[in-house]
This record gives structure tokens, sequence and C-alpha cells, in this order.
């Protein structure tokens, strides 16, 4: 299948992309990695909203059963993981040049604006990068739901999900040997073979609004531009066959 070049698209970053090799917290130098990477998507002219996990800091789920304490309080804890992990980020962004805007959808008003859709999209045809913050603003989903909401709400072409591989393997290429990377995939592919590309509740909404999804490595300079000028980067997940 071809692949388009991609106007608009929704950058999803894991919390743990922020910790570098460490395990826990913010490194510097990896945030400004990151931070120019994506202004090499604004020098191409791509409007670029990014959604930002936290598990560097917190994740809710994993941290109710080993804490006890409510799942609901937990994905909050998490949900202001995401705000300090934005925050760092359009700092580093602007240091390099493009105009950002973090939106969260918890209302904190002292340190980033409420998402609104009609201005997240205002703000995306200024050409200002918008950071996502605070996932769906509800316990119980994914920040990757949360980047296939924003995606559709925002109409972008694509989701692209950066991670620690190249793509979508038919096992983990870091505990197997001759792991196959899939260059193209479609929905059913990626469902029928159990592959975990997203979280399941965001997959499926993917699946019934037709949201190409690329999976490609964070650790590959040049790797996020070049999926949006449509080269064969990662692996491309889509309903075309």
């Amino acid at each position: 299948m071809d692949r388009p070049k991609l106007s608009r698209i929704l950058l999803k970053l894991s919390g743990e992309a922020f910790a570098g090799e460490e395990r826990f917290g913010l490194d510097a130098q990896t945030v400004n990695y990151i931070a120019q990477e994506v202004a090499k998507l604004h020098e191409a002219g791509v409007e670029t909203a990014i959604v930002v996990g936290g598990g560097n800091l917190i994740r809710g789920e994993s941290f109710s059963k080993e804490g006890g304490i409510d799942q609901s309080v937990a994905d909050q804890m998490g949900m202001l993981g995401t705000i300090v992990n934005s925050l760092a980020l359009q700092e580093a962004i602007e240091k390099i040049g493009p105009k950002t805007r973090v939106m969260s959808a918890v209302t904190i008003h002292a340190v980033c604006e409420p998402f609104i859709r009609r201005r997240a999209i205002r703000h995306l045809e200024k050409k200002r990068v918008v950071v996502l913050a605070a996932g769906t603003g509800s316990p119980f989903f994914t920040t990757d739901t949360a980047a296939a909401l924003r995606a559709l709400e925002l109409g972008c072409d694509a989701i692209v999900k950066a991670t620690q591989v190249d793509g979508v393997y038919d096992a983990d290429p870091k505990k197997q040997d001759g792991a196959k990377k899939y260059e193209t995939l479609t929905f059913e592919d990626a469902i029928s073979r159990q592959l975990g590309v997203m979280d399941q509740t965001a997959f499926t909404m993917c699946r019934e609004h037709n949201m190409p999804v690329i999976v490609l490595s964070i650790h590959e300079p040049g790797a996020i531009a070049a999926a949006a000028r449509g080269e064969p980067v990662g692996t491309l997940v889509s309903g075309l066959v």
C-alpha cells in the first residue's frame, strides 16, 4: 500500500521516552532530542499535535495495585505526570524555535490551557505545536486512547506512535532473534495476530474511523519527519489491503 504524505499528524510519545536510559524521571538530553525531532516536523510544514504519556513518573494502574489506592485516584496522579512531561517538552521545543502550546484535559489555568477542540485546531493552523496533556481527562483510559480520540477530533491524517522499537514485529525483537518486522499491516491482521499495536480501545477507534497508525522508533533521528514525507519508515497499520 502507498504511504501518503501527511500534513497534520498526532505524535504519540510514551512517558518512558522522556526518561532516556533511566527507568524513572526526566532526562534533559532526551527531552531536548525529542524537541529537535518535533522541530524537524515544524520545519517541513507538518502541523503537529502531541499526546504524551506519564509512565516515567507514575503508572496509574500499577500504582493502584501496588499502593492499594483507588485506580481513579492513581490515574489522576498519572494525568498530572503527563502535564509535567508536557511542560518540559514545551520549553525544550520553544528554545529551538517553534511556538508551542500545552493544552490539558484537566483544567490547571496557572500552567496550561484547557483543551478546547476549536482552539487546538486554530493553534495548528497558526503552525504552533500543540502538546496535549492529561490523556482524556478521565480515569481508566490510556494515553493511547487519548491519542486516537484527539487525532479524530483534530482531523489528523495519521497517528505516529514513537516507541522503543522500529516497527511492529511478530515477536518481541528484544527477546527473540529472528523476529519478523512488518512493513505494512491491516487492522484486521494486527488484531488476528495479537500484535499489540495499541490498547484495544484505541485500536478499535482507529479501525472504525480508518485512522492510519505508523509505528516507528523514537531513537532513529529523522524517522518521524520521514514518515510524514511518506517514506517507508516503521510499520504502517491501516484499513487498506
